[in-house]
């Protein structure tokens, strides 16, 4: 599986297709790495009458690094699945998809929150082609259903995000957090990943080149960085640095998009915050006082 990385703020995505013949090396999965900003590439291709679509995609890093292709582009609209997708981030990307007129499924654990967010985003964006169902990701059946559920009603999958994780809501010392939530953490973010890579490789070989991103958020404001809005740095560096999710997704998505265009598999990386501008947010607060209590309330 060849990969590449988006990041945004804090956050990083990380792009592999599916290649049998290449093992998968876990470390590669949790780094974040930095790149300078592409601009979107709009680009139209008449759909092909095939069952499965042959996409675009970008190379490895680590132990996949020297691995390049080319493959001819995808074509419009993606048909894309996103894990933890009904609230945060996840769903800030699923709305701005929608809106670009691409396919979308999304999950959860909970039903609930699913039908909810079904909902809500036909709303939103006024378009139907979304579809949601429940899936904990750290169960291997569960991401076996999510694949048959996204082939039933899509045939195939074109672009798969791996958003779903967890913090427990909790950002207590490590010698504070009980086993719970550590459970909670470790079989959420790094189990709940290598079955969704696992099973994107398994399900989609007769596809070839599935892309794939694994999204670590960071400097989001999300529930997962707002539970820890409770001290004064936290405060300080969420007030300088974080953005709301429609932010980042409204970035991140089309610079998604664009790359299956290209038909290359180079290493791609797209960042959200650069240091330059994250240096100069920072020497703006200090200096003038900017974005003081943007988002929470500082002593």
């Amino acid at each position: 599986m060849a990969t590449t990385t988006i990041s945004t703020s804090a956050a990083s995505i990380l792009f592999f297709h599916a290649n049998p013949t290449k093992k998968i090396n876990p470390h590669t999965f949790f780094k974040h790495h930095f790149n300078k900003h592409r601009n979107p590439i709009n680009c139209k291709f008449n759909r092909r009458q095939t069952p499965f679509r042959r996409t675009a995609t970008s190379s490895l890093f680590s132990s996949f690094s020297g691995v390049t292709q080319k493959t001819e582009p995808m074509v419009e609209p993606y048909n894309v699945l996103i894990t933890g997708s009904t609230k945060g981030i996840g769903y800030a990307l699923a709305k701005e998809f929608l809106k670009a007129g691409d396919n979308v499924v999304i999950c959860s654990r909970s039903d609930e929150r699913v039908k909810s967010a079904i909902e809500s985003l036909k709303v939103e964006s006024g378009k139907q082609h979304v579809w949601g169902t429940t899936c904990d990701v750290r169960e291997g059946d569960d991401v076996k259903n999510l694949v048959a559920f996204a082939q039933k009603n899509l045939k195939y999958i074109d672009i798969w995000i791996n958003n779903a994780g967890s913090n427990a809501y909790s950002f207590k010392p490590l010698v504070e957090a009980s086993d719970e939530d550590l459970i909670e953490v470790v079989s959420t973010n790094t189990l709940g990943l290598m079955i969704c890579c696992r099973e994107a490789e398994l399900k989609m070989q007769d596809v070839k080149n599935v892309i794939v991103h694994n999204l670590s958020p960071g400097m989001v404001t999300t529930d997962l960085l707002m539970s820890g809005a409770n001290t004064k740095q936290a405060k300080f560096f969420i007030n300088v640095l974080a953005e709301p999710a429609d932010v980042v997704a409204e970035y991140i998505v089309p610079n998604i998009r664009s790359i299956p265009c290209n038909g290359s598999a180079k290493p791609t990386y797209i960042r959200f915050l650069t240091g330059l501008k994250a240096y100069s947010q920072i020497f703006s607060r200090l200096a003038f006082g900017a974005r003081r209590n943007r988002f929470v309330l500082e002593e």
